[in-house]
């Protein structure tokens, strides 16, 4: 730990203002509750808004993971971790399972996640009704009401022009039968996973100064009409090319000249694992 930063690299008040916000996101599941966005070393729309919540939750005690887009060694993870790591001297880990906090962008991790863990994910725009009301105080209005007429049509103009709804991530979800919310930008795969889901799921955005959660075992629907149901991205006749692993998101890879695409196991570290078992066996 650097000494010349108090521990994770807020000062003490700060750190209770977030945790107060944090307290009133989990009391309301889905709702966007306002918060002081602090100034960081890293530029807002670089996962400034799950960095606060980290820096304002983690402890001595605590084991740290943090992913970019299923990868530990992006840019983004390892800068983050780096900061994280200096201001408070944690043990890290590229396992899931023995990890007590994760700070994610644009994945949830294929292992479960158990109630003795805390998941943060970056959000960049954490307003699900923006995509077709510009004005702040409007969409608050749409959501004291729950008036979410505008989230299924949006739905609905896509299913119209495309014949189905196209939403790659980020695709809205109603939370506790009252809030619809922006998972953040995490592939439709990941939107099951936050349904009753074990673990406390926190939503930070920095930039937009909001905070909001998924306390654990809480009803998460993905919105859909009862004649196109939501589908995730399926995978189901492949399999990663290095570990086998199968029901898994894959990213598609392409050689070069190969005639077909391989597929690879997005979560590196859940890669690695069942690399490491299977040599083990």
């Amino acid at each position: 730990m650097n000494p010349a930063y108090n521990f994770a690299f807020f000062d003490e008040g700060s750190k209770r203002e977030i945790r107060r916000a944090t307290l009133k996101a989990i009391a309301i599941p889905g709702y966007q509750v306002p918060f002081a966005s602090r100034e960081m070393p890293i530029g807002r729309g670089w996962g400034t808004g799950g960095l606060q919540l980290t820096l304002s939750l983690i402890g001595r005690n605590d084991i740290l993971k943090v992913i970019d887009q299923g990868s530990d060694e992006s840019v983004n993870a390892v800068n983050i971790k780096k900061l994280v790591v200096d201001t408070t001297g944690v043990e890290t880990t590229e396992h899931t399972a023995k990890a007590t906090l994760i700070q994610s962008r644009h994945r949830i991790p294929e292992v479960p996640l158990t109630s003795e863990q805390i998941l943060v994910l970056q959000v960049p725009l954490p307003e699900p009704l923006r995509y077709y009301e510009p004005s702040e105080s409007v969409t608050k209005k749409l959501h004291a009401e729950k008036e979410y007429s505008g989230a299924w049509l949006m739905l609905f103009e896509q299913i119209m022009k495309y014949g189905s709804m196209t939403t790659g991530a980020d695709h809205p979800v109603l939370v506790h039968d009252r809030y619809v919310m922006a998972p953040s930008p995490i592939p439709r795969f990941d939107n099951p996973k936050m349904n009753e889901s074990e673990a406390l799921i926190l939503l930070g955005a920095g930039r937009e100064k909001k905070v909001y959660a998924v306390p654990p075992y809480t009803k998460v629907v993905s919105l859909d009409f009862d004649d196109y149901p939501f589908a995730p991205e399926t995978f189901a006749d492949k399999q990663c090319r290095l570990c086998g692993s199968t029901g898994v998101f894959l990213d598609e890879l392409f050689d070069e000249g190969a005639d077909e695409a391989v597929y690879q196991c997005n979560d590196t570290s859940y890669c690695l694992e069942k690399l490491n078992a299977a040599e083990v066996n």
